[in-house]
């Protein structure tokens, strides 16, 4: 007898700056894989998409700042035919008062991990 595996299927989320995004993988239970940085570049970006397949078949991906420093991620994503979802960035009186902290960095990918995983429960079967 042969068993056969459903291939895992995740969700990404991407906290972008100027230089380097942040990107994590979250497996179909919204258990963290891995967080690991890529820089902000063509290549990075190609790394960053393979990173995330090497964990199974990317669903879908929660960019902060697609109009600004992910819109370059955004497109490449959407050009290799994976969904991209816009995710806010932190409460600016958060930011103020914390800075672009690790604690805080850590915090808003694990929210746009979670607005990943909804927007996968809530997109149509097909």
């Amino acid at each position: 007898m042969t068993i056969v595996e459903d291939a895992r299927v995740i969700t990404g989320g991407v906290d972008t700056h100027a230089g380097l995004h942040v990107a994590a993988a979250l497996d179909p239970l919204g258990g963290l894989l891995g967080v690991q940085e890529f820089p902000a570049t063509a290549a990075g970006y190609a790394r960053l998409l393979d990173w995330l397949g090497g964990f199974g078949t990317v669903a879908l991906v929660g960019v902060e700042g697609t109009g600004s420093y992910g819109a370059g991620l955004a497109r490449h994503l959407a050009a290799a035919g994976v969904p991209v979802v816009e995710v806010d960035r932190a409460d600016r009186q958060d930011r103020h008062r914390q800075g672009k902290s690790d604690p805080l960095l850590r915090r808003e990918v694990a929210r746009s991990e979670w607005l990943c995983r909804l927007e996968v429960r809530l997109m149509p079967k097909t």
